[in-house]
């Protein structure tokens, strides 16, 4: 029976480099096999190996391969629908599909969340950098390498930031060692805008969105390239809710990564935690309302931070709230104990009377409005399907309210009432934006559109601006209203020029995916969270400024 042996019967040949790991399903359907990054292999055995699915799956693979060596026995099914859904694995050694997630807005629900978040935590410590696809980098002959700055700073032991010098010199921005791979940038983009999946509640809305959209000229400069700081890594709980990212000058950020809260600087290169919600909080000050017990190891699933004011919510309808120039948390409180309570979004605002206030939107259907300075909820709004986010009109007297719905509303903020339905997506929504004039506002959907509004005519969109990949997870406006940016998931960000009708764009192009984006309020930076396990950062730009007229001087 063994002469057979003499030769292979199927020769498996990947897109990267070594097999690192293979798995057949208990009931010998399929056989998957995993390179060291980015792409996993789903054979068809009955086909002898000649029919396959490759999915690119860059910073789930690790995810993928660990489940896998954790004595997972994979089914037809989970493999069946490999490219359909991204896969997550249970701690416990089984694994699941973000489809199944969606259903009560959870990646992992209750205790199993607990586990997930530590899960995460050993897997991506903040310093450790020593993973599988950088040491196969290093493995490799570095003595040849022509780049002026090796992807890791031996000695440092840290790994190297890539600066606008070095870009202008060649160097990929996110450090990525091109010449030193297999695939090259252009080819490895194509792959990835051919197989990301993007995520959608309602089949086909991403295709059935594209005959409205508008035609933009892209290729305009109006942030550039300063700094990808790899040090700080942002990371994301929710694969839905991305805003984790925020400026409150144009030199400070603050981020989630894991359970903390981070501030970084870009002046001193230095990172600083802010907050930890791995273990017990409780607020520090006493207020009528507050939950003095407070919270132990919270999963963090959105954050605001204007001024002096932090807020984060959890996926229990925790939120808690820190003055950044007080030691210690201000206020706890949980929104609501229903079991659909997951916090989507917080707005952090300056009502008429200047107190402090913001709004938080949850699962629960409701938004609810807090006043700061009382440390005590004002207004609790109840709407016929979740809320995924909403913006306050610059006046203070609409609201924007979008979720699990194509249709959004038009609110009056002090009644709840409707002002107006905003029809025009085609799936859910979790994104929105006004632009400081208050007659304009965007919202961004999973069809992979970002409408803009006039409230003076909101029988129609004045503007449908289309992504590459998948949905619009994130919109900002500068503050002074020139330019508008909306985020992907994952890769793209896009920057348009408002002043010319949006027909003008900054595509900002990178891998990764996006945990969150900002505008600093002076409008001088710009900043992207990237959630990558090898390649995670934050990448700052700087306002392009024309000083042409200086020449005159010279």
């Amino acid at each position: 029976m063994f002469e057979t042996l003499s030769k292979s019967v199927a020769v498996l040949k990947g897109n990267l480099g070594a097999i690192w790991s293979m798995r057949y399903t208990s009931d010998g359907q399929y056989m998957m096999m995993a390179e060291p990054a980015d792409f996993v292999h789903v054979y068809d055995v009955k086909s002898g190996y000649e029919k396959k699915s490759t999915s690119l799956v860059r910073y789930l693979l690790n995810f993928i391969t660990v489940g896998c060596n954790c004595g997972t026995s994979l089914s037809s099914d989970i493999l069946a629908g490999f490219l359909q859904f991204r896969i997550f694995p249970d701690p416990n050694g089984c694994l699941f599909d973000s489809a199944e997630r969606e259903k009560k807005k959870l990646l992992i629900a209750g205790k199993n969340m607990s586990h997930y978040a530590g899960y995460v935590e050993d897997e991506y410590e903040m310093e450790d950098v020593d993973d599988d696809m950088d040491d196969e980098f290093r493995g490799r002959d570095l003595a040849g390498s022509e780049s002026d700055v090796d992807e890791f700073d031996y000695a440092n032991s840290k790994v190297a930031d890539t600066t606008a010098a070095q870009a202008r010199r060649g160097k990929d921005i996110q450090g990525i060692p091109w010449d030193r791979l297999s695939i090259t940038r252009e080819k490895y983009r194509q792959t990835r805008l051919e197989q990301y999946k993007n995520y959608e509640n309602i089949l086909n809305s991403g295709e059935g969105s594209g005959k409205d959209c508008n035609i933009t000229k892209k290729g305009s400069t109006y942030y550039e390239f300063r700094r990808n700081a790899r040090s700080v890594k942002s990371t994301i709980l929710h694969f839905q809710l991305r805003n984790l990212v925020w400026a409150t000058s144009k030199h400070d950020v603050y981020l989630m990564s894991h359970f903390s809260v981070i501030h970084w600087s870009s002046i001193s290169c230095s990172k600083s935690e802010v907050l930890n919600v791995s273990g017990h909080v409780a607020p520090s000050e006493k207020h009528p309302g507050s939950l003095l017990e407070g919270f132990t190891q919270t999963q963090v699933s959105t954050l605001a931070v204007k001024d002096k004011l932090l807020v984060a919510g959890g996926f229990q309808g925790e939120l808690i709230c820190k003055h950044l120039d007080r030691p210690g948390v201000s206020f706890c409180s949980r929104t609501t104990y229903d079991e659909n309570a997951i916090t989507n979004a917080v707005d952090i605002y300056d009502s008429p009377s200047g107190a402090v206030h913001f709004t938080a939107s949850n699962n629960d259907c409701g938004v609810r409005d807090f006043d700061m300075e009382k440390f005590q909820l004002s207004k609790h709004f109840h709407f016929p399907w979740p809320v995924n986010h909403t913006s306050l009109s610059p006046n203070g007297k609409l609201l924007v309210i979008v979720g699990d719905n194509p249709d959004g509303m038009l609110v009056d903020s002090q009644t709840g009432k409707t002002v107006r339905a905003l029809s025009g997506h085609l799936d859910f929504s979790f994104a929105s934006a006004w632009h400081p004039d208050g007659i304009t506002f965007a919202t961004g959907n999973q069809d992979k559109t970002c409408r803009v509004w006039d409230v003076r005519n909101l029988s129609k969109s004045v503007a449908v601006l289309k992504g590459n990949l998948g949905a619009i997870r994130s919109i900002r406006y500068t503050s002074d209203g020139r330019y508008m940016m909306m985020a992907e998931p994952a890769d793209f960000v896009h920057v348009y020029d408002v002043k010319s009708g949006y027909e003008k764009e900054q595509e900002i192009d990178f891998f990764g995916e996006i945990s969150g984006i900002s505008f600093s309020p002076d409008t001088e930076s710009l900043f992207i969270g990237v959630w990558d396990r090898t390649y995670g950062s934050l990448l700052e730009y700087g306002r392009r400024r024309d000083f042409s007229y200086l020449d005159s001087l010279i």
